[in-house]
């Protein structure tokens, strides 16, 4: 009889494996952009995973054909927001497209000139040698295809970094930074061959007027951080440029805002007197910077703002910091201050050399230096990740100035904090900052370092004095026309049709013997020994009240 095995009737089955599934691969959010595929490996390697906002408005409109070229822009995005690579993606992607295209006619014009030679019954001929551009003799002007604009050195360096990212798979295309303070044979040399050229008004205009470049071939002009421009007084430079790069298609120009003096810049720069701009608005200064945490410190005098400035610079949170100063003399004093306090700390001004700058810059960008000491010049252009905080220790001259300041930290999605140092005197300033974000400061104080002043709220709602009789006469002592806090007279008096300075302060001293502090008893105070390094836990920061003998 045959066993259950011969019959089969327990016989097992041969094994079969089971199909592995494929991963599938993560389609690249930016493929649906229309990018070049160089340029979306090279985005992947930079590790972007996502289009930011303005990115996905701006690069299909950049990208979209017009009757006479493309459209021209206007972008207003907060700083931080990846507007560079708005403006760089699809200008580099239409680069690379022509390249293409003058290689491919290249090729049929040469294949063309080979056929006829062979059919002449000729040997085929040889194509030319390249020449050295940088020889004397064979020195051509740069004639690139591509232009950014910028206001500042550190910005216009940053750009070209950023492009020089992007470009990295793109073989041909060649970038060129072109500022003041650098010397010219070196950027002459770098111009060579140059696809895209990311310069200051002033040095391009040096170049140009020299012979060394020639803007008739431009075809897209890009003009970043439009309302600095303005500020900086380069008004005519642009017009001058505009003439210069009048048969470009394309004019793309980002602000942080679209005021009044913007928008008749773009009436002089753009086609047709901004007939066919299209406008982009991501956020507002009233939406922006929803991701840094903004506090505000009442000081009574320099000293303790000082001491103020040395406990949030020793804060265990904190990675690398910007602080900022209204002065350049101030900027370079609190630097050396720091340093002799064992901070890690270098100032940034424009009254250093541009090879300086350059230095000091890369030393916070490898983390060699901790703490910079800088005045506005640094408010735009550093992108740098690690900057967790940014201290205005000096207030800016202008409103807009404060957003590009905080800025300089929560750099692309991160998490910041934008600490404000501020003394009576600087009411007005903040309260100018308020109006423009819209926004209201929440004073906080530290426990240990409460200011002993009462210090109002920064915007009075209460209504103006109504002019009586002598109000508003500048000579007078009382009524609109004289500032007046508790008692005292601000500003200058008019006798005889001159400005005497104002009587001193004869006040009496406060209970605690201490006088109460005015803008001409301030004094810059040392940097004095700084304590150790705060290794507990920080004091928490409660909310500003008077105390009850200020009420």
């Amino acid at each position: 009889m045959a066993s259950f095995e011969e019959n089969g009737v327990f016989t097992p089955e041969p094994s079969v494996a089971a199909p592995v599934a494929e991963p599938t691969p993560t389609p690249n959010p930016f493929a649906a952009l229309g990018l070049a595929p160089e340029l979306l490996a090279a985005v992947a390697e930079l590790g972007y995973t996502a289009p930011t906002e303005v990115q996905q408005r701006t690069i299909p409109l950049a990208l979209a054909p017009h009757a006479d070229g493309f459209n021209d822009l206007m972008v207003s995005s907060q700083t931080g927001s990846g507007k560079t690579a708005a403006f760089l993606l699809p200008m580099l992607h239409t680069l690379l497209a022509m390249q293409q295209e003058a290689a491919a006619r290249e090729k049929a014009a040469w294949d063309a000139k080979v056929a006829l030679a062979l059919a002449q019954g000729e040997p085929a001929p040889k194509r030319p040698r390249r020449q050295n551009p940088l020889n004397a003799r064979h020195f051509k002007p740069a004639v690139p295809g591509a232009l950014v604009l910028c206001p500042t050195r550190e910005l216009a360096q940053q750009v070209a970094r950023d492009a020089i990212d992007l470009v990295r798979h793109c073989r041909g295309l060649r970038m060129a930074c072109v500022v003041g303070g650098m010397p010219y044979q070196q950027q002459i040399a770098q111009l060579q061959n140059a696809s895209l050229v990311v310069a200051t008004p002033g040095r391009l205009l040096d170049l140009a007027n020299g012979g060394q470049i020639k803007l008739d071939q431009v075809r897209f002009l890009v003009v970043d951080e439009a309302d600095r421009m303005l500020d900086l007084g380069f008004a005519d430079a642009l017009a001058e440029i505009h003439q210069l790069t009048a048969q470009r298609q394309q004019t793309m120009m980002f602000s942080a805002t679209f005021a009044a003096p913007i928008q008749q810049l773009a009436m002089r720069v753009m086609h047709e007197g901004g007939a066919r701009v299209q406008k982009v608005q991501i956020a507002s200064p009233q939406q922006s910077h929803a991701n840094i945490k903004q506090e505000l410190y009442w000081a009574d005098n320099t000293e303790h703002r000082r001491r103020l400035l040395d406990y949030w610079l020793r804060d265990p949170s904190i990675d690398q910091a910007i602080v900022f100063a209204c002065t350049q003399i101030e900027c370079e004093q609190m630097a050396e201050d720091l340093q002799r306090a064992g901070f890690a700390a270098v100032s940034l001004h424009g009254a250093l050399s541009q090879a300086l700058r350059n230095r000091r810059l890369r030393a916070l960008r490898e983390g060699k230096v901790q703490i910079l000491v800088a005045t506005d010049v640094a408010a735009r252009g550093i992108d740098v990740p690690t900057i967790t905080h940014v201290i205005n220790y000096g207030l800016p001259m202008k409103a807009e100035d404060y957003t590009h300041r905080i800025g300089r930290t929560g750099r692309a999605g991160r998490d910041g904090l934008a600490v404000t140092l501020a003394e009576f005197r600087d009411r007005r300033r903040l309260a100018d900052i308020e109006a423009y974000t819209r926004q209201k400061f929440e004073p906080l104080v530290i426990g240990g370092l409460e200011p002993t002043q009462h210090f109002p709220t920064i915007t009075d709602d209460r209504p103006g004095r109504k002019p009586g009789r002598g109000a508003g006469r500048p000579g007078s002592r009382g009524g609109a026309g004289a500032f007046q806090r508790d008692g005292e007279r601000r500003g200058p008096k008019m006798i005889g049709g001159a400005f005497k300075p104002a009587a001193p302060d004869r006040r009496r001293p406060h209970a605690d013997g201490a006088r109460r502090a005015t803008p001409e008893g301030r004094a810059p105070a040392a940097h004095h020994g700084a304590p150790a390094p705060r290794a507990h836990a920080p004091r928490a920061a409660k909310p500003y009240s008077p105390g009850r003998g200020e009420r």
